[in-house]
């Protein structure tokens, strides 16, 4: 699962350094709001996957965990954290 996760990190964090026309990730790196709107989709993904535990299907909870990793991952882009550092905490963490 890392190898995919590295994979979408890289193109998150490519998009913030060259922006492609077009790119939902360099949209919202360039919105107005700035880091405002980071914080505001991952606010919005939260709130899905409450919402997707409530109602119980799996394969909603999946797809909004997914949403709030990928927006997640696009916070740690734009404050140049790697993912590595998530990995080393767990890895900290589990001692």
């Amino acid at each position: 699962m890392s190898d995919v996760l590295d994979e979408v990190y890289s193109v998150i964090y490519d998009r913030k350094v060259n922006p492609k026309e077009g790119s939902y990730v360099s949209s919202i790196y360039n919105h107005r709001k700035g880091l405002d709107k980071v914080l505001e989709k991952i606010g919005e993904e939260a709130t899905e996957v409450i919402i997707a535990a409530k109602n119980g299907k799996e394969e909603e909870i999946v797809s909004e965990c997914a949403d709030l990793i990928f927006h997640t991952m696009i916070l740690l882009a734009s404050k140049d954290i790697p993912l590595a550092k998530i990995r080393e905490e767990f890895e900290r963490r589990k001692k």
